[in-house]
């Protein structure tokens, strides 16, 4: 039970961190022009995240449950956002969970071989998650709409969209971001389970 408590709170404050990683990201006004940054940031984020946990506790599972956590946090700041009357699509929420839930099979799959879970399930994650996501920001009613119609108040003015050529952002981005999560999640999983070793060794 304590170490459920505590990846609860750690997920709610890795949801902060993955937010400011690339704080934009959620917004649709930037969103689409930066769907790079955001496969590096979000799969990092929940490759580090979810690994570290997951193999904290040695249960298959753990990495949905972390995802879920960090998916029901976001929906609560899109909420907010809605409530102060900004249009339902002015934050696209990530798609954390499957990517989570194919890490999570991973480890169960090769008998909770840390190892497995790092390699084969980081690069899943840094593959799915710009998929899932670009499937996730199709599905937005009209980006250009509510970029220029409901900028950000905190936007500082050179920061304003100027036309963000949704169109040219359909299939690059997708490959680009994959490539790259892939890439750069598995050798930063790898240090998150190496630090928890040290810590709990």
């Amino acid at each position: 039970t304590t170490h459920y408590l505590f990846i609860v709170v750690a997920a709610v404050n890795s949801t902060l961190l993955t937010i400011n990683a690339g704080d934009y990201i959620f917004y649709t006004d930037w969103a689409w022009t930066s769907f790079v940054v955001f496969s590096i940031s979000q799969s990092t984020m929940l490759a580090v995240g979810a690994i570290y946990y997951m193999l904290f506790t040695g249960v298959p599972g753990t990495a949905t449950y972390y995802a879920t956590i960090m998916t029901i946090y976001t929906w609560v700041a899109k909420g907010a956002w809605f409530a102060l009357g900004y249009p339902y699509d002015f934050i696209a929420v990530p798609v954390w969970i499957p990517s989570a839930m194919l890490l999570d099979l991973t480890y169960w799959a090769t008998r909770r071989n840390k190892h497995a879970a790092i390699l084969i399930g980081g690069t899943l994650i840094g593959l799915s998650i710009p998929l899932f996501n670009m499937i996730n920001l199709l599905l937005v009613r009209d980006p250009l709409e509510v970029a220029f119609k409901y900028p950000r108040p905190t936007l500082p003015p050179y920061m304003t969209p100027i036309e963000p050529q949704v169109g040219k952002f359909y299939n690059s981005p997708v490959a680009l971001g994959a490539g790259a999560g892939a890439v750069l999640t598995v050798p930063i999983a790898a240090l998150g389970a190496k630090l928890n070793t040290w810590t709990y060794r």
